[in-house]
């Protein structure tokens, strides 16, 4: 089969896809602009309630969700460590023994730091909103 076609539709989708790309990065850059200084204005936040409100909260980084898949994430490692270390089985038990005790301590170990950088991190934050300000402080001062 020849092709009548006078151009190739391989180039053009790939000049499409760079094209589309340019523009919708374009378009999502102005987008968060705008959002930012509208939508994500502290001074709105009292304004919102129900959906806006959370909506807010999410996109403004008060509720913090990395906590719930940093869990989700370490169970998830925590079983494919689990059954994978069967496949050593019939290789050898030693290493079957290794990965599954050594595996699990590890994965755990690392996740528990990541979640204790998080911790210490709510923790900071709690604190900082029970110390009084400087800026009012020396505002009520004067």
């Amino acid at each position: 089969m020849s092709n009548n076609y006078p151009f190739s539709y391989q180039m053009t989708t790939s000049n499409d896809a760079s094209v589309w790309g340019i523009v919708s990065f374009l378009v999502a850059l102005c987008a968060g602009i705008v959002l930012y200084f509208t939508f994500l204005n502290p001074k709105n936040a009292e304004n919102y309630n129900g959906f806006t409100k959370k909506l807010y909260n999410f996109l403004s980084f008060k509720v913090m969700s990395l906590e719930s898949i940093l869990k989700i994430c370490y169970l998830v490692f925590a079983i494919y460590i689990t059954i994978s270390s069967f496949s050593f089985i019939s290789t050898s038990f030693i290493q079957f023994l290794l990965v599954l005790f050594i595996g699990n301590i590890m994965i755990r170990l690392i996740f528990e730091g990541c979640l204790l950088i998080l911790m210490i991190h709510k923790e900071l934050v709690e604190i900082n909103k029970k110390v009084p300000n400087k800026e009012k402080k020396e505002k009520d001062e004067k």
